[in-house]
């Protein structure tokens, strides 16, 4: 037993008046007179006993009320196991989980609903002069303030669901931030409280850096259903998108349900159209991915929307995505001087021009290495060097930074090349480098049929397919320290063709000129495949999506000159338009929406009047996995993760105020002493009210009066 006030024990001896006035109240005699004997009555006098009982009950409730009423000012109490009573102000941050998957109900009504009572009733808990902070998934600049009680409850009545998510590190930092940041509250008195349904996919312990002076509390609330069917995501079966050619999207859907599910439908929306009709089964908490076909008629931007059925769970419900097609895939043919002495191009072979020239589908662009423009490659996706004896270190630097921006480049070196101006630029590039010639008779004999440049190019693989015969060839050389993924191999192991991912392009070489005293592979089956689909491949792929509430910047490419024209993105749908803040780097324009979209949808980004693109946002899938940890599983992983000042608010059923009240101040008495004080004056009126005396017959001395 403890005391909050122990200098009020002084006033016990206080005790001493009651016991004095008892001892001295000593029992005297009255002389009364009578006119005459008769007029004498009997005087009931109590026993001696009864009345010696009646007055040592008098002064036992004397004592006792005194001794409560200074027990109550002295405020006992009985402070919990390994828990320390503060004084003083406190600082407290109290984290409202407010994403999607407290709309769930629970007992009272919505998880969201009860966050928000019982972060009041926590605050209740606390003195109207402590500090409070008000953090929920929005991470909202006015909530990284400390406020007095009345505005905090204020701010709480304002919490609405939020597509946003954040795990518990991220949590815990920012009140970690705001309470350290908070002058004049001691170590010990700044408490930290989470309140969230804790999801499996935002609980993450093992990363929380937590500091040993703020005490967390965690209060779990509890949905009575946990059952939900969402689209995941969704992305082609290749990345190039060709008109007038059926297009293969693929959709993941994820089952949380305990139930299976028959024959769901699922519709496609393609600008605003509906296609075919769809739909799937899935098994109880499976996973299964299924394909829409489809046709793209018109160039341009498209926008889609794959939707499905599920009443349980609604926020999910919902894919957008975008992507754009081009009408004509711009490609760039460098070609060498025609009065350089090093080059022997028969007239007649230019292969390129034979591919790509005729047709629509590209835009075809040829130039003499001597008057290229340099200036003009970010115009195109894709350029060949065909057959350059030598590159120059201004073409190589120029090439470098057509890769990284996201351009391909396709190499075909030249009869008599300079070795080490090539190698220059592969290095640059990141990629292998060429070897001396050799003129050993060879053929191809190894086709990477997995590779994605070759996937549904073929309707099956065989081992006899006819592959290119090879005279002469250049050695290639991967490297150890690229990522070379050769296409082609030849019979003695030497790669033939070899693409290398580099920066956000595409770098591809082949060991060949094109050129027929060489080899036979550009009048070759698969010389059109292969470059068509390097060149098809060098087409930007963009994000189909992105996610609400992420930090990702959104690179929409070069759009043109911005001038005083400003980008708008907007929605009208939604009667949204906002001008995001865009910054241009190599010649891309890269946006920063500023977490201002806050509804999933597609919207349109514009240059002035003309539309320079289309993006597409979704809410977070992590919301969508409903399954949460127990409050055993819960505890078990903050004390793996080392968190000894992580423990969980239990609400026991006296109220989460009480609670807290008791965690802070221990089992206070002071209530019971007030009680037990009256209590015991009552019982002093009592007695001495209804005690009745005991009668005897006594002798009294008299004294008659004479006139």
């Amino acid at each position: 037993m403890k005391f909050v006030n122990p200098l009020f024990l002084f006033a016990l001896f206080s005790l001493a008046i009651p016991i004095i006035i008892h001892l001295f109240n000593f029992r005297k005699f009255k002389r009364i007179y009578f006119t005459n004997v008769r007029l004498l009555k009997e005087v009931n006098l109590d026993t001696k006993a009864r009345n010696k009982l009646k007055n040592l009950l008098i002064l036992a409730c004397r004592l006792l009320t005194v001794f409560f009423l200074v027990s109550a000012f002295a405020q006992p109490y009985i402070p919990q196991e390994n828990a320390a009573i503060r004084t003083g102000d406190k600082a407290v941050s109290i984290f409202i989980d407010n994403s999607f998957s407290m709309d769930a109900i629970g007992k009272n009504g919505t998880l969201l609903d009860e966050a928000k009572k019982n972060a009041k009733e926590i605050a209740a808990a606390y003195k109207a002069t402590d500090r409070f902070q008000l953090l929920t998934n929005d991470f909202e600049g006015r909530h990284q303030r400390l406020v007095n009680r009345e505005e905090f409850l204020s701010l709480v009545d304002e919490v609405k669901s939020s597509p946003s998510v954040r795990t518990l590190s991220e949590i815990t930092k920012r009140q970690q931030d705001a309470l350290n940041t908070e002058p004049g509250i001691q170590p010990g008195n700044k408490q930290a409280f989470i309140i969230s349904d804790f999801q499996k996919t935002i609980t993450d312990p093992a990363k929380i850096k937590t500091d040993s002076s703020i005490v967390f509390k965690t209060l779990q609330l509890f949905a009575q259903s946990r059952n939900n069917i969402f689209v995941d995501s969704a992305w082609f079966s290749s990345p190039v998108r060709n008109l007038n050619s059926p297009e293969q999207l693929h959709i993941r859907i994820r089952s949380k349900s305990d139930q299976e599910m028959v024959n769901v439908p699922m519709r496609l929306y393609l600008n605003g159209e509906a296609r075919t009709p769809s739909s799937f089964s899935i098994q109880p908490n499976g996973t299964i991915d299924t394909s829409i076909y489809f046709t793209i008629r018109e160039p341009g931007l498209q926008q889609g929307l794959v939707e499905i059925n599920d009443d349980q769970v609604t926020f999910d419900d919902r894919l957008y995505f975008s992507f754009n097609v081009l009408k004509a895939i711009p490609i760039l043919s460098v070609n060498p001087s025609p009065d350089d002495a090093r080059i022997h191009l028969p007239a007649g072979l230019d292969y390129p021009d034979s591919l790509f020239g005729k047709d629509s589908s590209f835009k075809f662009t040829e130039s003499e290495e001597k008057k290229l423009d340099y200036s003009s490659f970010s115009g195109f996706r894709f350029i060949v060097l065909n057959n350059l004896p030598e590159i120059s270190s201004g073409l190589a630097t120029e090439l470098k930074n057509f890769v990284n921006q996201g351009g391909s480049i396709f190499i075909f070196p030249g009869e008599n090349i300079n070795l080490a101006s090539y190698n220059d630029l592969l290095s640059q590039v990141n990629a292998g480098m060429i070897q001396a010639r050799d003129t050993m008779n060879t053929v191809v004999d190894r086709l990477s049929y997995d590779h994605p440049l070759y996937q549904g190019v073929f309707e099956k693989q065989s081992g006899n397919i006819d592959l290119p015969v090879v005279y002469d060839h250049y050695k290639i050389v991967t490297g150890s320290r690229t990522t070379g993924e050769p296409l082609m191999h030849l019979r003695n192991g030497d790669p033939f063709v070899v693409d290398w991912r580099s920066g956000k392009g595409s770098v591809y070489l082949c060991a060949v000129p094109t050129l027929d005293a060489w080899s036979n592979f550009p009048q070759h089956a698969l010389f059109v495949p292969t470059l068509d689909q390097a060149a098809y491949f060098s087409e930007p792929q963009g994000n189909l999506f992105y996610t609400i509430g992420s930090d990702e910047n959104i690179d929409i490419g070069d759009p043109g000159v911005a001038g005083e024209n400003a980008f708008h993105l907007s929605n009208p749908k939604l009667s949204f338009d906002v001008i995001p803040v865009h910054t241009i780097i190599d010649g891309h324009t890269i946006l920063d929406v500023h977490r201002e979209v806050k509804d999933p949808g597609n919207y349109i980004v514009k240059l002035g009047p003309d539309n320079v693109g289309g993006i597409s946002f979704n809410y977070d899938r992590k919301e969508s996995d409903l399954s949460t940890n127990t409050s055993d599983e819960l505890s078990e992983s903050f004390a793996t993760a080392g968190l000894k000042n992580f423990s969980a608010l239990e609400n026991d059923g006296k109220g989460i105020t009480a609670a807290l009240t008791e965690i802070d101040n221990g089992k206070r008495y002071w209530k019971i002493c007030i009680w037990l004080s009256l209590l015991f004056l009552l019982g002093e009126i009592l007695i001495i009210r209804f005690w009745k005396n005991s009668a005897i017959t006594t002798k009294i001395k008299t004294t008659p009066i004479t006139r």
